[in-house]
């Protein structure tokens, strides 16, 4: 399946109903007076997270949705139905941007999430609510409301642990491969990898990440060089970047120089990526003589000022990627992530009112 992560769509409410100018008519009962029932409400439209899916590819081809017009008011005091609302199933991960103003809406993390992005009209009133002492007999209703109509911007950001970021070729599609069941395309060439991969490492039986692998970046990537502007975003939701570096790249590049051409573009695109505990892995030490590694490997290390973890290894060979997967849970052990709290946007499948507007 092609791998979309952004789709934009119209969502439109329904309108809600209009309310019924009727007066009671029956046998003996000669000034029976108003019974015009009001209109109902128009249905909402709703974003619901599924785990089942995970890409927007399915945005491609239907773009628009509506919601269910509310039901006029009918005589003998009787309210219109309701509209049915619109609920519309999207990947878990996606955050909701109006694109009318920008504006973030919501942030769909966890299964069955919801989140209401235009809410229904309000039914109108019939004439029964205007009768009065000096109006026996009132032809006065109100026309249901409008229901909200927006252009939203969907983008799919990979919900991970931790994050892969390097230039083209320096083997971290290989390193995912080895550590866990994913199967990204691995070749001699640069960007390979064209669209983000998952892969869960599993640790012990009971303990495991997710790590993503995105496309290689390059000079220029923050604004548009290459395909990492493209899914630079999806670093964001990680909670600790392994920055991958081929300690002898076979164009004579500077490994040194690549580290902070990387660190350049993470600036541009999100300064707090910078900010984002980040290990580096120094790979294809197959290479290189083993007598020269550690040599090699300390002077990267010297002329980065590199203050957090580092690790030597191959990822062809898997030599010493296993160290640096129980570093990684070891990390998370003693870094646990706070409690989720409750955001009162949002409701879920199991929401009493749920479907409520």
């Amino acid at each position: 399946m092609k791998f979309i992560d952004e789709a934009t769509i119209r969502v439109h409410a329904g309108n809600g109903g209009n309310g019924c100018a009727s007066f009671r008519r029956e046998k003996f009962i000669p000034f029976g007076g108003p019974d015009g029932g009001d209109g109902g409400d128009g249905g909402s439209v709703w974003l619901q997270a599924d785990e089942n899916l995970n890409t927007l590819v399915d945005f491609r081809h239907q773009r628009v949705f509506r919601a269910q017009r509310g039901q006029n008011g009918m005589s003998r005091q009787m309210s219109g139905r309701g509209g049915e609302d619109c609920v519309i199933r999207v990947p878990v991960g996606t955050e909701v941007v109006a694109t009318e103003t920008g504006e973030s809406l919501g942030d769909l993390t966890g299964h069955g999430q919801r989140l209401r992005v235009a809410a229904g009209g309000h039914g109108g009133r019939g004439n029964v609510h205007f009768k009065s002492s000096v109006n026996r007999a009132p032809r006065r209703t109100t026309p249901g409301s409008e229901g909200e109509a927006r252009e939203l911007r969907l983008e799919l950001k990979l919900l991970a642990d931790v994050g892969l970021l390097g230039f083209p070729n320096a083997g971290k599609s290989t390193f995912i491969r080895a550590v866990s069941a994913a199967t990204p395309r691995v070749a001699d060439y640069p960007f390979t990898t064209l669209h983000p991969h998952l892969g869960v490492v599993r640790v012990e039986a009971d303990k495991s990440f997710v790590i993503a692998d995105i496309p290689g970046l390059i000079e220029g990537a923050a604004e548009g060089a290459g395909l990492g502007t493209q899914f630079l975003k999806h670093l964001s939701r990680t909670r600790l970047l392994l920055h991958v570096v081929d300690m002898a790249p076979l164009d004579g590049e500077d490994p040194v120089q690549q580290v902070r051409t990387i660190e350049a573009e993470l600036a541009r695109f999100d300064p707090t990526l910078l900010g984002r505990p980040r290990w580096l892995l120094l790979n294809k030490a197959d290479l290189v003589p083993e007598s020269e590694r550690s040599a090699v490997a300390s002077r990267v290390v010297a002329a980065l000022d590199w203050q957090s973890p580092w690790f030597i290894i191959s990822a062809a060979t898997r030599e010493g990627t296993w160290d640096v997967c129980l570093a990684v849970q070891r990390f998370f052990d003693a870094n646990r992530p706070a409690e989720a709290v409750d955001d009162p946007r949002f409701g879920t499948d199991h929401d009493d009112d749920g479907a409520g507007r």
